[in-house]
């Protein structure tokens, strides 16, 4: 096209995608010698008008993204239909399940805040960077362009995680009451229909959000150009997960381990005693970190494979059609694997046969992955032709992904489930105390890492020999094909244990406690599969990533840039890279530890001073509920689980700003500094130091979690053998769900910053922009001394302020937790003679 031509504005949205699905039928309906060469049946390149083309590549996952979106309107409403705590007449059900929800609003509440700024101040720096050095020269509106999709990505990433956090927090009430007034079958539908609304949303946002963006920037660009606009997507999608992760990981943990330790180790009572001041944040942190934090981390993971495999395909236009064709066949795939999850299991508790209960789940999964499998052969046919071998080379490799997924989540059940030899092991070092529970555990996690790694090994020498880069980008897409259906099983879990934890909190029976305990031992299987199946898709998006920087930086240079791993300044970066996610796991696992130590001084200080207006105490009202099995409303007293709350969310949104600033500074003082080769050894440490972390912190986690858990199965969960495993699941916690998940993020956060900088490195030799490095260095430092001077990185115990009593003329303020730091200790005599005294 000429110069006129090319500046001629596009047809009005409505009318391009009239014409585009015009377009589409009219060449399937083509014979072969009409539409074009070879054997294909759709032949996109015979679009003459690239921005038709465009639309026929991406119209196909922008209806299947909006149709998601409707379906998860229909789910929401199916759910809001479900009875609750005052249908039964346990209105105290409602009470609670409110307060579980309006926690966690407060708290994504006071963490959008932040992150508000922090979206602001990082699209005013790219609309500058890329207004002064526009992607295409002589363009004026890269800056804008990019900015713009910065924002959108932000925005979607954020609002994934309060859909799944608000659907999951409506969620948790109902599946109680359908399990006090139904069968298990009943609970487990409600509960999986709160995790579906998840995952059908998450995924429905990304693919609507990208869809529309690449048709969108189009305009005025080619294909490769528009896509790489959404680099920036991808950008502000994978900061708010990472904060999101962080943030989340931190308050889910603070409280965990301060309700744990406290109350099960020190009070002896029962995980969701309502007795517990710390229960109620422990709950809200189910929600904010596993459900929000966990939406937000696929919403990036689902957009950051596609984005890749976009960018190393849009060389051509079946190369740029493909990925997206089949995240609208994963989606499509997903919808009718929903129908198919079911169980006819009675709900006996700890006796229940998890393997039936979880076949329940898997064989929605396997039904979605098996009309995934047909649908990726069935666009391979319509975009290659039959016959082309090119194109099943590509099937090939989705395929690869698809089962490396599978079989990367098999492996994490068998090193995680007590079912298995890893996790009984660890039960049984319980014998000789804490000390053998935490080596064990460690050791069970290092040589979990053997089986994943293999898988992934073998799928990216495969696909490369398949397919090169494209090849591995594919088999990322294809392990996140259905990813709908996979994070509504993910998702399922943290609304049955909530559920388990309203039951125990509302006095229910031991039927209706054996459904939700049968439901929540499926929750933890599926939870531990879902994190490696994260760690997964993780390295493969960020290999997929980072060969499609490589491109990036490389395409237009007339000296090709050398890569060799011998190189002083690659081998650098790798050792640095390599270094980071000890940083970032240190960083996030010594944040948990502060936190806690507030929560858990909190807690001691509610057992002990927290009264009724008959002066009993909190711990005087446990210890009468531990030997006479119950109490009487005049002896009960109500624990002020709203002060736990405040504390883990000012504790995380604090904590979560250093890991931040260090996974997106990191690349840039690299890249800038001194150069590409620099950031590609960068990346390639990171990503395998952070898999393998991610991988063996992920599966000690959740061995730590189900040692425990087996103890509770065979009743010896008060005895010094279960009390041993409760502290290895101390341990444990914030390895799996802080630390572990965190590194998932951080290792394609680094790689998406890389890529979104890439046009700026284009051509450059080492060391030929260092001043902008330099600037950003000294960026980097001024912040740390900042974090440094507000408390937020130091050594000094969080608790060393009121280690001292306060004088006497010096009171403390209201709002400020006063602590004793004493553990608890049983009382010697019968706390009735307590409570007659007072």
């Amino acid at each position: 096209q000429g110069p006129r031509s090319a500046r001629r504005p596009p047809p009005p949205p409505a009318m391009a995608l009239a014409r585009g699905i015009l377009g589409l039928t009219v060449l399937a309906s083509m014979p072969s010698e009409v539409s074009g060469h070879g054997q294909a049946i759709i032949k996109l390149h015979d679009i003459t008008d690239e921005y038709m083309q465009m639309i026929a590549c991406a119209l196909p996952l922008l209806v299947a993204g909006i149709i998601s979106l409707i379906f998860v309107v229909v789910l929401r409403s199916k759910l809001k239909a479900k009875p609750v705590g005052a249908d039964i007449n346990v209105p105290k059900m409602d009470e609670l399940a409110r307060k579980v929800k309006s926690g966690s609003i407060a708290f994504l509440k006071e963490e959008y805040k932040y992150l508000v700024v922090y979206v602001f101040i990082w699209s005013i720096v790219v609309l500058v960077l890329f207004t002064i050095k526009p992607m295409k020269e002589g363009e004026s509106t890269d800056g804008v362009r990019s900015a713009a999709c910065l924002i959108v990505g932000a925005l979607l990433s954020g609002l994934s995680g309060f859909i799944g956090m608000s659907v999951a927090t409506d969620g948790n009430v109902r599946t109680t009451v359908a399990c006090a007034s139904g069968s298990l079958n009943d609970g487990l539908k409600v509960a999986f229909t709160a995790g579906a609304a998840m995952g059908f949303g998450v995924v429905g946002l990304a693919a609507t959000g990208l869809a529309f963006l690449l048709i969108v920037m189009k305009p005025e660009r080619n294909l490769l150009e528009a896509v790489q606009y959404t680099h920036s997507f991808g950008f502000g999608a994978s900061s708010i997960a990472l904060f999101a992760r962080v943030a989340g990981g931190i308050y889910t943990k603070a409280a965990d381990v301060g309700a744990d330790l406290v109350g099960k180790v020190e009070a002896g009572i029962d995980e969701d005693d309502p007795h517990n001041p710390a229960v109620i944040a422990d709950n809200v942190g189910d929600n904010v970190g596993d459900v929000a934090g966990m939406g937000a981390d696929l919403f990036e993971s689902y957009i950051g494979s596609l984005i890749g495999a976009a960018t190393l395909g849009a060389a051509s236009v079946e190369g740029l059609a493909l990925p997206l064709w089949l995240g609208a066949a994963g989606l499509l795939s997903s919808f009718v694997g929903y129908f198919f999850v079911s169980t006819k299991e009675k709900g006996d508790g700890w006796n229940t046969d998890l393997g039936a209960l979880m076949f329940a789940l898997e064989k929605g999964m396997y039904v979605a992955n098996m009309l995934f499998v047909i649908l990726a052969a069935v666009i391979v046919i319509l975009l290659f032709g039959p016959d082309s071998e090119v194109g099943w080379k590509n099937f090939a490799c989705v395929v690869i992904g698809l089962v490396a997924g599978m079989g990367i989540g098999k492996g994490t059940e068998y090193f995680t489930s007590f079912d298995y030899g890893p996790t009984i092991s660890i039960k049984d070092r319980a014998r000789t105390g804490p000390a053998t529970v935490i080596i064990q555990g460690m050791g069970v996690g290092m040589v979990s890492t053997i089986l994943p790694t293999m898988i992934l090994v073998a799928a990216i020498v495969v696909c490369n020999q398949l397919s090169r880069e494209y090849g591995i980008a594919l088999a990322a897409v294809g392990m996140l094909g259905t990813l709908a259906i996979s994070l509504s099983t993910d998702a399922y879990g943290p609304v049955a244990d909530n559920a388990g934890g309203l039951a125990e909190m509302t006095h229910q029976g031991p039927a209706v406690r054996a459904k939700t305990d049968s439901l929540d031992a499926l929750g933890n299987t599926t939870a531990a599969m879902g994190k490696g199946f994260a760690v997964g898709s993780a390295v493969l998006t960020a290999l997929s990533l980072l060969a499609a920087f490589k491109d990036e930086v490389t395409h237009h240079r007339t000296i090709p840039m050398s890569f060799d791993i011998a190189d002083p300044i690659l081998l650098a970066g790798t050792l640095l890279g390599a270094m980071l996610p000890f940083f970032f796991a240190a960083l996030t696992m010594m944040s948990v530890g502060k936190a806690a130590a507030e929560m858990i001084e909190e807690v001691r200080r509610q057992f002990r001073e927290v009264k009724n207006e008959n002066g009993v105490t909190l711990l005087q009202a446990i210890q009468i509920v531990t030997q006479r099995g119950t109490i009487s409303e005049r002896d009960d007293v109500e624990p002020d689980s709203d002060r736990c709350v405040l504390i883990s969310t000012r504790s995380s949104v604090k904590e979560m700003i250093a890991p931040g600033l260090y996974a997106v500074f990191t690349p840039m003082v690299a890249g800038f500094l001194v150069g590409p080769r620099m950031v590609m050894g960068l990346l390639a440490g990171c990503i395998g130091s952070a898999a393998m972390m991610a991988i063996m912190m992920g599966n000690a986690g959740g061995a730590w979690d189900n040692s425990k858990k087996l103890c509770e199965k065979l009743q010896i969960k008060k005895t010094e053998q279960g009390k041993a495993c409760v502290v290895g699941d101390t341990v444990g916690d914030p390895f799996k769900d802080t630390s572990g998940p965190s590194l998932d993020i951080l290792l394609k956060l680094m790689a998406m910053v890389s890529l979104l900088i890439a046009p700026l490195m284009e051509g450059k030799a080492d060391w030929e922009i260092w001043y902008v490095g330099a600037a950003i260095l000294v960026i980097c430092l001024m912040a740390t001394l900042a974090l440094i001077q507000q408390g937020i990185l130091t050594w000094k115990d969080p608790l060393g302020v009121v280690d001292a009593a306060p004088s006497a003329d010096k009171k403390v303020p209201a709002s400020e937790p006063t602590v004793c730091t004493a553990p608890l200790r049983a009382a010697a005599h019968d706390p009735a003679d307590a409570v007659r005294e007072n």
